[in-house]
């Protein structure tokens, strides 16, 4: 069987933690293969939520975990029971929608490699971020914001290429 055509969850597949706040800041980022652990989701977003956050998810125990390890509140929504709105104001869409917006827009690279995974979820989130903004300045603001942080390449690697 070839990686991917496998439907749902399952080994052959990377799960990406994505976590987003009201504010619209968004955390996505590569955890493991298949089903994503408690461990795996602290490593990914254990320090960007603050102990009086409340932490809305779908009923995996995973998350359930999580949110008893860290001590902090958590609701689960189960969709086939409670529809998509629990108590309304607890939702699940803005990350579905992001799951599904990311999906599409990955469609079109037909594959990366995983070592490059997360440099594609930080490039999404910044087109998500700043989709209002016009062309030109998404593409100056990509471009300075690449040149923050040093990039050191060793030469070896370099000969590689």
């Amino acid at each position: 069987m070839e990686v991917g055509t496998k439907r749902g969850i399952s080994k052959l597949k990377i799960a990406v933690v994505v976590a987003q706040d009201r504010n619209g800041q968004i955390v996505a980022q590569k955890a493991g293969n298949g089903r994503v652990k408690a461990e795996e989701i602290e490593a990914v977003i254990g320090d960007y939520i603050d102990p009086a956050a409340l932490l809305c998810t779908d009923t995996a125990t995973n998350y359930k975990k999580f949110a008893l390890n860290k001590g902090i509140k958590h609701e689960a929504i189960n969709i086939s029971k409670e529809g998509y709105v629990k108590k309304g104001i607890y939702h699940l869409q803005h990350v579905n929608n992001f799951h599904k917006a990311l999906k599409d827009w990955m469609d079109r690279f037909q594959g990366v490699a995983t070592k490059y995974l997360d440099n594609y979820l930080y490039w999404f989130i910044f087109l998500q971020q700043n989709k209002k903004m016009p062309t030109d300045e998404r593409m100056k603001g990509m471009l300075l914001s690449s040149c923050q942080k040093p990039n050191c390449i060793p030469v070896r690697y370099l000969r590689e290429i």
